[in-house]
């Protein structure tokens, strides 16, 4: 398929080239100009305009980071052509940033109010994910367009699972990530008990990863080093998934929260944590890295680990 990839950052890049990789013709854009010349070095056509990318497009992703970036760059504006009136009629746009399911649901709308198709299609799995086409695509939009989608995001990812209506992929993916909050937490908090208590960070992974505390925080995003030797952990905390995009998530999810009213206290405990995680230098650090923050007012010379 002709396809316009739009964001070409950590995640963006290595999904693009997945998609070269697999025969598919791909011309990327990114308003970043380093990102720009990364691409280009990796050996992706980038063009120098987001209208230029989408003009002769059979589908055009977008990898952004945040929702108004998205309403921004369909709609246009200030002399500025969007991307919808510059993209030929008929086609599909694939949204894989994250972002809140209203304003999921409001490109949705712009997308087909243009004579447009369009799905979200945020993503699990991270940096690691991207790199090795292991990505988990939650998608929401009409089944048909779904279905159209899905040649390329089985490319991307290992799983695409459709969701439901417009903005039921964001939804899964504000669920998903407060799951992610809250169990990163507490695995990192049961790494430094388990150091003051005198065990081994590999003990204690040789037990949870087959036990019943088995998690992706704990068998992927290991917080110590040594039992993942991916994980970022073993690479001072170099992302990954950096900690101000999981503080971004979980903003989502607390407003997702005080719209239906759901009591969730785990949930928001963790965007308090990583709240002050950001606000104390995490943000463009790992998310794993709030095992620092857990050391920190913990910190014990009888620790053994």
């Amino acid at each position: 398929m002709r396809v316009a990839f739009l964001g070409l950052g950590h995640m963006g890049l290595p999904m693009a080239r997945n998609l070269v990789g697999a025969g598919h013709d791909v011309v990327g854009f990114d308003v970043v100009p380093g990102a720009r010349e990364a691409a280009r070095a990796s050996g992706l056509r980038v063009v120098n305009a987001a209208t230029d990318a989408v003009a002769d497009a059979e589908v055009v992703i977008t990898m952004f980071a945040a929702g108004h970036q998205v309403i921004d760059a369909y709609r246009g504006g200030a002399g500025r052509p969007g991307l919808l009136a510059a993209a030929p009629g008929g086609i599909l746009f694939v949204d894989c940033s994250t972002i809140a399911v209203d304003e999921a649901r409001a490109a949705h709308a712009l997308a087909e109010a243009a004579g447009l198709r369009s799905v979200d299609a945020p993503v699990s799995g991270g940096v690691v994910g991207a790199e090795n086409a292991t990505l988990t695509f939650m998608v929401g939009g009409a089944r048909a367009d779904v279905d159209a989608a899905r040649p390329l995001l089985e490319v991307m990812g290992a799983r695409v699972v459709h969701c439901g209506g417009p903005g039921l992929g964001q939804a899964a993916k504000v669920c998903n990530n407060m799951i992610l909050a809250a169990s990163q937490i507490v695995v990192a908090e049961a790494f430094v008990l388990g150091e003051r208590l005198g065990l081994s960070h590999q003990a204690l992974f040789d037990v949870a990863a087959h036990a019943s505390g088995q998690c992706w925080a704990l068998t992927t995003n290991c917080p110590v080093p040594g039992p993942v030797p991916s994980s970022p952990a073993n690479r001072g905390f170099e992302p990954g998934f950096a900690g101000a995009l999981m503080d971004k998530d979980l903003g989502l999810a607390e407003k997702a929260v005080e719209l239906t009213g759901v009591d969730a206290r785990m949930g928001m405990l963790a965007r308090t944590i990583y709240r002050e995680f950001v606000d104390g230098g995490g943000a463009g650090r790992d998310f794993s890295g709030i095992i620092e923050s857990v050391r920190a007012p913990s910190d014990d010379p009888r620790s053994t680990a």
